[in-house]
């Protein structure tokens, strides 16, 4: 199984169409075929017929950008911190616009509740530093301070910091910065308290403006539309790289960058996958997961199918499932608990004889979705975190039942202002999931 989110290392789409599959030669089941085609003509038809829908995402502007940094200095106030740092990854780029790599080199991003952010990097990356600087909100005049190989980064965020008149404040570090860094920020600074920058992060991230929600949206659609597309050329004899590179170039063909993992049969039992090579056979229960990404955002949706005719049992747990799936979404609203979505959803599970707890309901319903797959707020017991409207996350509810089979169905899940609603339709069946053609 090719690891979830691969696709995120990359800045767009890549090999795409490129990754096309002769569906006639998947018959020897003997793993990935040796043609790849650069064009459309030799994808299967149900792929051929797919079309770009990259014109309908627009990009996250400069303007928003600032508001979410001025929303993030609010935050900041009413938590006490005199700012928070950042370094590579999402947030990063939620305020700022960066996609930054570099590993073991400290390049930060520290942005103060009042005044300008400032910005400390390698010397050698000033150049790529101040490129992607220009097109966010401090792209007038920013303040970036850089270091030489043979120099200390961290004097110089604690410079920054008493320039801001922080030396004795209190410092937000953003929850993915590693250990290292923090720990040498708090040696070269000791008179600043090092505390989470999470409540101003999260507090930020987990409501979703317009412009993100319709991002998701269009993700989850494109998403579904590549598995409907794959799920019309599996044959027997297909094995897992086969059907992922199938959904590679389904991807490829709407114009974005996404890929899935693939399990089949017994494998299914197995929430994320199982390491054994598996076969597509008739009367097979394949589970789909994972999703794409449109301008940072992403999605993730899950597809449980057989191919050809599904055992009553199958059928049996599908429907429970889906109802699961549905009392998830009906019991979520702005002012419910988080936790209490999962107890909806465990509710119809246990009382259909796939209890208690997690016995066969082996994971929490759900999960906060955005620029990350998995981010807050978390549909779990015990969350007693009061959902909000325009909090976004999945419904996932699953039944894995070991040595047989597993179904999960997974939409993503967009909280309105009087309740909740998907982005993309509910599975209809085992054998028919998208519907008749």
């Amino acid at each position: 199984m090719i690891s979830r989110r691969r696709f995120l290392e990359v800045g767009g789409v890549t090999a795409g169409a490129s990754l096309a599959l002769n569906p006639l030669l998947a018959s020897t089941g003997t793993g990935r075929t040796e043609t790849e085609a650069s064009d459309a003509s030799s994808l299967p038809p149900s792929l051929a017929r797919l079309k770009s829908r990259k014109s309908e995402a627009t990009p996250i502007t400069r303007d928003e950008r600032h508001e979410r940094q001025e929303r993030a200095r609010k935050l900041m106030s009413e938590r006490a911190l005199d700012a928070i740092l950042l370094m590579e990854g999402t947030s990063l780029r939620y305020f700022t616009g960066i996609r930054w790599w570099g590993g073991e080199r400290t390049f930060a991003c520290v942005l103060p509740a009042r005044g300008a952010a400032f910005y400390v990097c390698p010397a050698f990356e000033e150049g790529r530093a101040r490129e992607q600087i220009a097109s966010g909100p401090d792209g007038g005049s920013p303040d970036v301070r850089v270091w030489q190989e043979d120099e200390n980064p961290y004097q110089l965020i604690a410079q920054g910091l008493k320039d801001h008149a922080i030396t004795g404040g209190k410092l937000g570090i953003e929850e993915t910065v590693r250990f290292v860094f923090a720990d040498e920020i708090a040696k070269a600074a000791p008179q600043v308290t090092i505390a989470s920058a999470t409540p101003v992060t999260a507090g930020c991230r987990m409501i979703k403006s317009a412009h993100e929600i319709a991002l998701m949206r269009l993700a989850a659609q494109v998403t579904l539309a590549a598995y409907e597309a794959v799920y019309l050329a599996l044959r027997e004899g297909m094995t897992q790289p086969q059907v992922e590179d199938l959904i590679a170039a389904a991807y490829g063909q709407l114009g974005f960058p996404g890929e899935a993992s693939v399990m089949v049969g017994d494998s299914t039992a197995f929430p994320h996958g199982s390491a054994t090579p598996q076969i597509i056979r008739q009367g097979s229960i394949i589970m789909i997961d994972d999703g794409c990404t449109v301008e940072g955002y992403q999605s993730d949706i899950t597809r449980t199918f057989t191919l050809g005719k599904a055992s009553d049992k199958m059928k049996k747990v599908f429907d429970i499932v889906h109802h699961a799936q549905s009392a998830a979404l009906a019991a979520a609203r702005p002012g419910v608990e988080a936790g209490s979505i999962d107890a909806a959803a465990r509710k119809v599970i246990t009382d259909a004889g796939y209890g208690p707890d997690y016995n066969y309901f082996t994971h929490r319903v759900g999960h906060g979705m955005g620029m990350d797959g998995h981010e807050w707020p978390y549909l779990v017991r015990g969350n007693l975190r009061k959902l909000q409207p325009n909090m976004t996350c999945s419904d996932e509810p699953g039944i894995y039942i070991r040595g047989e089979f597993g179904i999960r169905l997974e939409d993503d899940m967009h909280i309105t202002e009087n309740g909740a609603e998907l982005f993309t339709p509910q599975s209809l069946s085992l054998e028919e999931p998208f519907g008749k053609g």
